[in-house]
């Protein structure tokens, strides 16, 4: 009877400890759960890029869906926001469509994305993941060309702890 009882015990413990632990796989899903839940729900607020990155409106990591009107450009639409890391490390940025994105230092050295997807398993709102390690300070990020003439933006900090 001890057996059956102890059984019990450690499997209800198991369970509920495997619930409240992520694997490696699990913490990407669910970035992309709370990527996907401000491109979803906002809070919106609507900005227009700008042609060049000089006047570029700001964009943050502020639990905010950016919804950025892109003006015209070579080869069709396009434009520039900036976004400034507060703290260097990886920072997700989340699109609602599939458009080139180049992001490059103030001083416009070229940061190439350690990691690129076109689609989320958690979320068909998400046509673009971009994972990018930025240091401290100021970011240019250009939309574009494309045939597009809006996208929604969501930025995420990759160690971010969201609590609702």
């Amino acid at each position: 009877m001890n057996r059956k009882l102890l059984s019990a015990v450690l499997l209800s413990s198991s369970i509920l400890f495997s619930a409240g632990c992520g694997d490696d796989e699990g913490e990407e899903e669910s970035i992309d759960v709370e990527g996907c839940e401000h491109l979803k729900e906002g809070p919106a607020v609507p900005i227009t890029a700008a042609a060049t990155s000089a006047g570029a409106p700001a964009v943050s990591n502020d639990h905010k869906r950016y919804d950025i009107s892109l003006v015209d450009a070579t080869g069709g639409k396009g434009g520039s926001v900036t976004f400034a890391a507060s703290e260097e490390g990886d920072y997700l940025f989340f699109v609602s469509e599939d458009v080139p994105l180049t992001i490059r230092t103030a001083n416009g050295v070229a940061v190439e994305p350690e990691a690129v997807a076109k689609s989320s398993t958690e979320c068909s709102e998400i046509k673009g993941r971009y994972t990018v390690e930025l240091g401290v300070g100021t970011h240019v990020l250009t939309f574009g060309p494309t045939s597009k003439t809006s996208l929604s933006f969501v930025a995420e900090h990759g160690e971010h702890d969201h609590v609702h």
